[in-house]
């Protein structure tokens, strides 16, 4: 009698693939960020050094997602990053292809990854990679497709696009600080007109009384700081409104 023995086979549940935020030193020695996804953290080292990227801090990041949980936009850092990215790989002798397939995979930005697809998918297909570039104008600028273009015809891609990347990053390093430079002039503005808000909308009204009591002319100055308090109180709506045009037009 032949005993029949039953075999349990367990199954082994592979772990998740998982987004960490990284920061780093690329092969030139400047500094670089941005997300990657892999299975743990030793693994998302592995896929930066494979980058030519020396990782620093790693961190699982959180879960995001966009302003009323719309499509998550491409800013230009992120060009900048793909495009340090994709010099790297291209100086190491990755063909082109597969150093978008790379770079797709390591990403967690769904606007990005398509952008990096929809290109990977062209280029495969036998297109220029200028050619290519030049139907994403919003993304890519003339000037970024023409050297992209004179560099595949010289057979210099490697090094334009080290070039244009460097470029770039000195480019949003400018951006970072006027932005910062600009922070603190425009809380001094914004303390300023508040103060001078409060001042029109509370503080006028109760002289404005005590003045008309005087019976006499007021000086044209005090007249038109009681009107324009007067203004901002019946008009107040139509002010703000112009306010925030004007800001938006600014921006």
């Amino acid at each position: 009698m032949a005993n029949t023995t039953t075999v349990s086979k367990s199954r082994k549940i592979a772990p998740s693939v998982q987004t960490f935020r990284w920061k780093g030193t690329d092969s030139n020695g400047g500094k670089v960020s941005g997300e990657i996804r892999a299975k743990d953290i030793g693994r998302a080292r592995a896929e930066l050094r494979r980058q030519q990227i020396a990782p620093g801090q790693i961190k699982k990041a959180t879960q995001s997602s966009s302003f009323f949980g719309g499509t998550k936009k491409i800013k230009s850092k992120d060009i900048t990053l793909f495009t340090r990215q994709l010099a790297t790989m291209v100086n190491s002798g990755i063909p082109l292809v597969q150093a978008f397939e790379i770079i797709e995979k390591g990403l967690d930005h769904p606007s990005m990854s398509k952008l990096i697809a929809s290109i990977r998918v062209e280029v495969e297909g036998g297109t220029s990679l200028s050619s290519v570039l030049r139907k994403h104008t919003k993304y890519f600028d003339n000037l970024f497709v023409n050297l992209i273009a004179a560099g595949e015809q010289a057979g210099a891609l490697d090094t334009i696009l080290t070039k244009l990347a460097l470029y770039r990053e000195k480019t949003e390093l400018i951006k970072s600080k006027v932005t910062r430079a600009m922070v603190y002039p425009a809380m001094i503005l914004l303390v300023a007109a508040a103060v001078t808000l409060i001042i029109l909308l509370y503080v006028i009204p109760q002289f404005e009384g005590i003045f008309q009591s005087f019976g006499a002319d007021l000086p044209a100055f005090t007249r038109l700081v009681i009107d324009l308090s007067i203004f901002v109180r019946e008009k107040g709506f139509f002010l703000a409104v112009l306010i925030g045009g004007g800001i938006s037009a600014f921006l």
